[in-house]
């Protein structure tokens, strides 16, 4: 009898558990133990089921999928992770590595890449794209480590992403509407990563941000 291997999935939109978790089960050696949309619940999850692997978005619910990671290998160090993001490889990949995933895959990547990444995990090996291997790999060979040379590594995970839709420009209630969280919460937020990248006011910030996206694009 085969056993299958126990793949979670941790995403805060049912329609993509839903398409990712019927992609899985086309394959005979893998199975969908759970899903969950939030923090508390993934962490719960991961507990309960004790998954080979977790499918781990960054935005969540509620909270951060990179915090999830985090708290999960402290309760189970041995489950793999694998961030499944809309977000951009070139931020997010290297700060889900040092969180503890074994890999990172755009959303927007082929549907048969997910389970190359899955494949690649489970059998403990890293898994990026191809162009962001021979990023990480010029960083080490130049003697820098991470992003850490960037002013916004200076940021937070949820930081981060609300300095994204800053530059995006999103107003406050609409980066909360997108965020799950409170516009008080998100101007707390702004306060944070002015004081953080010593911005002189929100308008300086504001630019920076644009250009930092801009620069990305």
């Amino acid at each position: 009898m085969m056993h299958k291997k126990k793949i979670a999935i941790i995403d805060d939109h049912p329609a993509v558990r839903d398409g990712l978790a019927t992609r899985i089960s086309l394959e005979k050696d893998l199975e969908v133990c759970g899903e969950a949309e939030d923090v508390a619940d993934g962490l719960e999850l991961i507990i309960r089921t004790q998954p080979h692997l977790a499918i781990v978005d960054i935005s969540l619910k509620t909270g951060n999928g990179l915090d999830l990671i985090e708290k999960a290998k402290t309760e189970n160090e041995f489950v793999r992770f694998l961030v499944w993001s809309m977000y951009e490889e070139d931020l997010y990949a290297d700060r889900a590595l040092r969180a503890g995933a074994r890999g990172y895959i755009n959303k927007q990547a082929a549907t048969d890449n997910i389970i190359d990444a899955i494949r690649a995990v489970l059998d403990d090996k890293i898994y990026l794209s191809t162009e962001m291997s021979s990023v990480l790999l010029h960083r080490i060979v130049m003697g820098q480590s991470g992003l850490q040379s960037r002013p916004e590594e200076a940021l937070s995970n949820r930081e981060l992403q609300v300095y994204e839709q800053i530059g995006l420009g999103k107003t406050t209630l609409q980066i909360a509407d997108a965020m799950n969280l409170s516009p008080s919460t998100i101007e707390t937020y702004r306060a944070r990563i002015k004081q953080k990248l010593d911005c002189h006011s929100m308008s300086e910030l504001i630019r920076q941000a644009s250009q930092w996206v801009l620069e990305r694009t």
